[in-house]
């Protein structure tokens, strides 16, 4: 089994590590953008980095189209996420290509949904949320506590 890890820097990322005992001891790769702190974070891992698209349409596309060139190259069974938007078009690939998709809502979204949660919800498989409260929103999320 393959393992995609996809998440922006940061926050995003700092929480996804904390799933390392879940996701280590599968094939793996991540997906993020190109910081010097990422760098250090995975150094000696197998990294891609693409455009962040900051809710702009045409760094969006060629967040895609990076995104697409990547999962056609690693063919992941699954996909793991907690965000942000950049990660939209690898968990809409997964969903067209039938792969299992995992999203973790944001840690910093404690009292709304974020943007990319709210799209996610509808193309995950699974889709956990780190605070009850979400629930009213994420009727069908599983509850998994905070990850930090």
């Amino acid at each position: 089994m393959k393992v995609c890890l996809i998440s922006s820097a940061g926050g995003h990322l700092t929480e996804i590590l904390q799933l390392r005992e879940a996701f280590e001891k599968y094939e793996h790769f991540f997906v993020t953008f190109n910081r010097n702190d990422v760098k250090h974070k995975l150094r000696g891992k197998r990294v891609y980095f693409i455009c962040d698209p900051k809710r702009n349409p045409f760094k969006f596309v060629k967040n895609f189209f990076q995104t697409l060139k990547i999962f056609l190259k690693e063919k992941p069974n699954v996909i793991i996420s907690t965000g942000a938007g950049m990660a939209l078009p690898m968990i809409l690939l997964g969903k067209i290509f039938r792969k299992k998709v995992v999203f973790i809502e944001s840690m910093a979204a404690v009292y709304r949904p974020s943007f990319a949660g709210r799209i996610a919800y509808h193309l995950s498989d699974l889709f956990i949320i780190q605070w009850k409260q979400l629930s009213k929103y994420y009727p069908k999320a599983a509850y998994g506590g905070t990850l930090i």
